[in-house]
């Protein structure tokens, strides 16, 4: 069981995605932080819960889960997640 951190339901991991935070330089000294899915739950790494939905996602975000979930802070980029969840929408 995990629990999803939009919406805090615990469901079984095969219906929940995970996601993992990357770190990465943007060239100019600085560094940040994408926040990107697993599906395959193959990424190394500290990861988090998400039910595969864009009102989890919003809730998630609304709610400053990610960076407490996976232990990371300032800004993160999450719009590696948005256009999977976009994708595998449009696909369903």
């Amino acid at each position: 069981m995990r629990t999803c951190i939009g919406c805090r339901k615990r469901e079984l991991a095969a219906d929940l995605l995970r996601i993992v935070a990357r770190e990465s330089d943007t060239g100019n000294g600085a560094h940040s932080v994408a926040i990107v899915p697993d599906p395959r739950r193959r990424l190394p790494g500290r990861g988090a819960w998400l039910h595969p939905v864009s009102a989890c996602l919003t809730a998630a975000e609304r709610r400053r889960a990610f960076g407490r979930a996976l232990r990371v802070s300032g800004n993160l980029d999450i719009s590696a997640l948005e256009q999977y969840l976009e994708n595998r929408h449009e696909h369903s």
